[in-house]
């Protein structure tokens, strides 16, 4: 280990710095340009280095993983807004916080996660997280219109295009979304934007069921243990005729709940019909916040242990959903994923392709992929 350290020092040593919050690993680096992270990613395959990509730390889910190499990405910063295409290409180390304020200097957002706290961008992507305005724009693997990664035996390739019609080559962005940089590093990534209305309202109101049938394209139906909110944008009258067909009185802007937090953090995935159901489950657990019409319902689990998230994974998977662990202690013993996917051989060779030296953070995903 000696060498190597004289080695890094010498190929690496202007990469080599500290990462607050980050585990610790042999090698630390922070590099500011693709081409510095692809000849980490070189070298670490040259030499069977593991790798985690770091970016806020924000969601690190999954398996934990004994990383001698930790790369963290907030160095990979830049954006390139074309607010009349609607498009922006932001560094996958850009703060979502920091994009979404810019975006909004002309009303435009990415439509990513609404309380980012201190999340990247290309740390949302990675993880394939999606904000609550999911019901009206569709996930955020809907919006990637083009990603560039630098793979885990060091090629940087990109897929898609910054255009908002665009089907050329495979489809990459869609792909490297959730993948838990499990195939490479995202450096860059060009988003589709979307308006923002003029108006926005949130109504509280007692049925969510009700509310999914009477409103037109919501931005979000969320239930949470004090009450049932309905998240509108567009026009001041679509705002207000919207609001009295609720039968509820409107509260100017957008009141997004806090996320849950807390020591174990479960998302209990169940098809949209499903989540009054979910709810149900989840409310004895602790706070919790549930998409209707979408099919999520995130709640703190610090009261559950390993024998409720097996009973709850076994009532999911009866009704086609499944139960994801975000955050637990690792003493806790509890499985992040739960079933292997119906897909796993074909994930192998996908992953073959990208890391063909299984480098990038190895044993995360399920399956131990």
């Amino acid at each position: 280990m000696t060498a190597l350290r004289s080695t890094v020092a010498r190929r690496f040593g202007g990469l080599l710095a500290e990462l607050p919050g980050a585990p610790e690993a042999e090698f630390t680096f922070a590099p500011t340009s693709a081409e510095d992270v692809a000849a980490v990613l070189d070298f670490a395959s040259e030499h069977g280095l593991a790798v985690l990509p770091w970016g806020a730390g924000t969601h690190q889910h999954g398996d934990a993983v004994d990383a001698a190499i930790v790369l963290g990405t907030g160095g990979l910063q830049g954006l390139d807004w074309r607010p009349d295409d609607l498009t922006v290409v932001a560094g996958a180390g850009v703060p979502v916080a920091d994009l979404e304020a810019r975006l909004a200097e002309r009303n435009q957002s990415a439509v990513l996660p609404e309380t980012p706290g201190a999340a990247t961008v290309g740390g949302v992507v990675a993880a394939g997280v999606s904000g609550y305005r999911r019901l009206r724009f569709g996930p955020t693997r809907d919006r990637m219109l083009e990603v560039q990664v630098a793979t885990g035996d060091g090629r940087l390739v990109r897929g898609g295009g910054q255009v908002v019609k665009n089907v050329t080559g495979y489809d990459l962005p869609r792909l490297f979304t959730g993948s838990y940089g499990s195939l490479g590093v995202i450096t860059r990534i060009c988003l589709k934007l979307w308006p923002v209305g003029n108006a926005t309202a949130t109504v509280a109101v007692d049925d969510p069921e009700m509310a999914l049938a009477v409103a037109h394209r919501p931005l979000a139906v969320l239930e949470a243990p004090d009450g049932t909110r309905v998240y509108l944008s567009g026009t001041a009258g679509e705002v207000e005729a919207q609001s009295a067909s609720l039968g509820g009185s409107p509260q100017p802007g957008l009141a997004w709940p806090e996320p849950p937090s807390g020591a174990v953090i479960l998302s209990i995935r169940v098809p949209p019909v499903a989540v009054g159901e979910a709810v149900r489950m989840a409310s004895p657990l602790g706070r919790f916040v549930a998409a209707h019409g979408v099919g999520e319902v995130v709640v703190e689990g610090d009261r559950i242990g390993v024998a409720g998230v097996a009973e709850l994974r076994a009532w999911a998977a009866a009704i086609g959903g499944w139960v994801v662990v975000l955050t637990a202690p690792p003493e806790l013993g509890l499985d992040p994923w739960g079933m292997q996917p119906p897909a796993l051989d074909l994930q192998r060779r996908i992953k073959a392709a990208f890391d063909p030296c299984r480098v990038m953070v190895p044993g995360r995903l399920p399956g131990a992929l």
